[in-house]
């Protein structure tokens, strides 16, 4: 079938930091959009580990620093403004061995002055991140690794720095939390348990825990399991579909970049596509039950 578009479908994002480029690129693609705000990037104060990695940094006493976002790498700047100034923690880390994840959080070391930075290759997860460590053949036992994370542990880079023989010091300058406002992410899960959603757009971990999460106050979680066997799934990469995973569900499509607008294009696509052999796949098995 040629595609034309997402053909008026109903897609349904979760997008919270470019909801208004979500919406409008949804939009051009010939859908109704609703793009609801799913998390809130909530920082949090100094403290005792923040300040002692920083005393460790300003001595060099920290073989590897890792960014695994750009928003966290600022944080962790402006939190550290009290013990270590811009410059002195710009010119600590351009004498430590640099890893940033993937394009974000190296363009914020750039802004903060850090030029010795070392991407990972895509997708961008933390096995990029263990095998660009291994290929530089950087030493790791009894070495320090500082890593910045965002919301959750990850725990699969921490495991591989511990078979490493590798110290983590685990540096959590911000949070994901439920937003402020939650009437309207409870809005879409009801909508989406209810069969009124044809295309749901995923583009990070945090949004899949977030929709279970409401949906499981909801009572509503079997109901969006069913409700998804009838639309069309898309993860912007691999880690947002591995958190889909987690809660048995398989993406239709997962972007072969991980870039939004990439994500909506590939998704319009074939969407059109998607949803017609889902739902006749599913009418087929409610005929075959009802005649047995």
């Amino acid at each position: 079938m040629a595609s034309d578009g997402f053909a008026g479908y109903r897609v349904l994002a979760l997008e919270s930091r470019r909801s208004d480029d979500m919406r409008r690129i949804i939009r051009t693609h010939g859908a109704v959009p609703l793009v609801v705000q799913s998390v809130h990037e909530r920082a949090r104060g100094p403290n005792d580990v923040l300040h002692q990695f920083a005393d460790r940094l300003r001595r060099r006493d920290v073989s590897v620093v890792v960014f695994l976002t750009g928003s966290g790498a600022r944080m962790l700047g402006r939190a550290l403004d009290d013990v270590l100034s811009p410059s002195a923690f710009a010119d600590a880390l351009n004498e430590t061995i640099v890893i940033a994840r993937g394009p974000k959080p190296l363009a914020a070391l750039r802004e903060l002055g850090v030029a010795v930075a070392r991407q990972v290759a895509p997708p961008y997860t933390w096995r990029e991140i263990l095998q660009r460590l291994d290929e530089d053949g950087i030493p790791l036992r009894d070495r320090s690794v500082a890593i910045q994370e965002y919301g959750v542990p990850s725990d699969g880079l921490l495991e591989g720095l511990r078979e490493r023989g590798a110290i983590a010091l685990r540096l959590l300058v911000y949070e994901w939390a439920l937003p402020s406002d939650i009437q309207p992410l409870r809005d879409a899960v009801m909508a989406a348990a209810a069969g009124q959603i044809d295309v749901m757009l995923l583009t990070s971990a945090v949004q899949v825990t977030h929709l279970f999460q409401v949906a499981a106050e909801l009572g509503l979680v079997d109901s969006l399991t069913r409700a998804r066997e009838r639309m069309c799934v898309a993860s912007i990469g691999p880690t947002t579909t591995e958190a889909l995973r987690t809660h048995g569900i398989t993406p239709d499509l997962e972007s072969s970049r991980p870039n939004m607008g990439l994500l909506v294009n590939e998704a319009a696509a074939v969407s059109q596509d998607v949803v017609t052999q889902r739902r006749s796949r599913v009418d087929h098995d409610i005929n075959d039950r009802s005649v047995r």
